[in-house]
């Protein structure tokens, strides 16, 4: 167990200051287009390939799709087929209902205004020729559906002035139309439902197990800057003296001041062996400075364990994976068939992962009950269950938690602390009580990810934007942080020896 990663999985404070934003649904520049962060996204009935939490920088190949240029000739039709789509699945499936569809169509505007915010485009002035289709005609064309064709009215008046725009040769429609759809999704205001564009989309449903190349660091995407949330123990970012909660302001000396944060993740995507120079901002550092980091062949981790003195069993939990339970599994019965006298489950910026994951993963720790409500908008609720078997279900317990300890790690969090299984230690939990659908739209356009319900812990708490506290609050300081001392284990080893 590398050390070093025990201090840094336990700075509450500074994790908390990459994240606290997304709370207020915040994103780059002045507008929340890409608002997801990079670790905390409870999955839904997702299928195996879909995580919900994704590394900084996974390498994939660009998504190259044809790029219809402005002013050359479109089917509408087929270029809005996917934001329709998603215009249904809102209202079908978005947790707030109903859903205005005025104010889609706004934030449809909106997107169009931000895709071309860099062209100093002054729509006003644009005079249409007289053979210039209608705004209903061009409505009609999209294919728009009868029930909001008066609420787009002004959004395709607006699309048919971009057609004689002196707009950029490197702008398209495909690009106008997906800043549309996002901006449409933004404008239901929760940072958790988003759309990804088709290389977003690629990343996000890399598998949370794996092999890439980079640099090895979890991040959040809705700050200023791309900031790290925490680096992986034995990585090429902790190697080079990353913390949590410095932020990324340049890349190779390139500014990435108002660069939307999935371009700043590939800058930093690269092959193993490279060079990546990053200049960082750190809370308490007066000047920027440089980082070189060499890149790597990285294994994302799902979990360790190991008998600390006192013979105290120690399990770190980095994800709730797909295959993260199995994994678990193993490691427990390993460890529990050396009889420790205690346990200390590790859930420290541990972002979360899919909700079956969770269900089976909590299932190690209590024989019976329920592991979480889910709570729809018309109210009704379903209920998931423990499942019998659990291999640690007797043994002291006591858990870790910060403000990292996201999502589905506060359920299992929750589940402990309601039924008294154990005691939790550490700082607030970061408060991410929504669940998620991931949804891929066709044509290969992208996918959205969808809140669809708010989930209660067993005593049916909502902890959405609240969090759970612990029954002993340990905080870190900086101090702890520069003597490599980790007052949040300590105490839990003392809780374990007095028994």
């Amino acid at each position: 167990m590398n050390r070093r990663n025990l201090i840094f999985a336990g700075v509450g404070a500074f994790v908390l200051l990459g994240m606290c934003v997304v709370l207020l649904g915040a994103g780059f520049l002045s507008y929340t287009f890409f608002s997801t962060r990079a670790a905390d996204t409870l999955l839904a009935e997702p299928p195996v390939s879909v995580p919900l939490e994704l590394p900084a920088d996974v390498a994939e190949e660009p998504v190259e799709l044809p790029q219809t240029p402005i002013g050359a000739d479109v089917d509408l039709r087929s270029l809005f087929k996917p934001f329709w789509e998603s215009q249904e699945f809102l209202h079908d499936n978005f947790y707030r209902q109903p859903i205005d569809n005025a104010v889609l169509a706004q934030g449809a505007i909106e997107g169009l205004e931000f895709a071309i915010e860099d062209y100093n485009v002054d729509l006003d002035t644009v005079i249409l020729p007289a053979d210039a289709p209608t705004t209903a005609d061009i409505s009609s064309e999209a294919d728009t559906p009868n029930n909001v064709e008066t609420e787009f009215e002004s959004f395709w008046a607006m699309w048919g002035k971009l057609e004689y725009a002196d707009l950029g040769a490197d702008l398209s429609y495909e690009i106008l139309m997906q800043s549309a759809l996002r901006g449409m999704v933004q404008s239901l205001d929760d940072p958790y439902t988003n759309y990804f564009d088709p290389q977003e989309n690629l990343q996000a449903n890399i598998p949370l197990n794996g092999e890439y190349e980079g640099i090895g660091a979890w991040v959040d995407t809705t700050s200023d800057y791309l900031t790290i949330i925490a680096p992986m123990p034995g990585s090429p970012a902790e190697g080079a003296g990353l913390l949590p909660g410095d932020a990324i302001i340049a890349i190779d000396g390139d500014d990435m001041t108002g660069i939307d944060g999935s371009l700043v993740i590939r800058r930093v995507l690269g092959p193993a062996d490279s060079e990546v120079i990053l200049t960082i901002q750190r809370e308490d550092v007066e000047e920027p400075f440089d980082v070189s980091v060499i890149r790597a062949r990285i294994t994302i981790p799902n979990v360790e364990g190991e008998i600390l003195e006192n013979d105290i069993a120690y399990v770190q939990l980095f994800n709730f994976g797909g295959r993260t339970p199995v994994e678990l599994r193993a490691v427990l019965e390993d460890l529990l068939a050396q009889n420790p006298q205690g346990l200390i489950l590790d859930l420290r910026n541990n972002g979360g992962g899919f909700l079956d994951s969770a269900v089976e993963i909590t299932s190690e720790f209590v024989d019976d009950g329920v592991v979480l409500y889910e709570e729809f908008s018309d109210g009704n609720r379903i209920s998931y269950d423990v499942r019998s078997g659990g291999v640690a279900t007797d043994i002291p317990l006591i858990v870790l938690v910060n403000g990292g300890t996201a999502s589905a790690s506060e359920i299992l969090a929750g589940v402990i602390q309601d039924y008294e299984r154990g005691i939790l230690v550490g700082t607030t939990t970061f408060g991410k009580g929504s669940v998620q659908q991931p949804i891929t739209l066709s044509d290969n356009q992208g996918g959205l990810r969808i809140t669809i319900a708010i989930w209660l812990t067993p005593d049916e708490r909502h902890i959405h934007d609240i969090g759970l506290d612990p029954d002993f609050i340990i905080e870190i300081t900086e101090e702890d942080l520069e003597n490599q001392v980790d007052p949040q284990l300590e105490k839990a080893i003392e809780l374990i020896i007095e028994g």
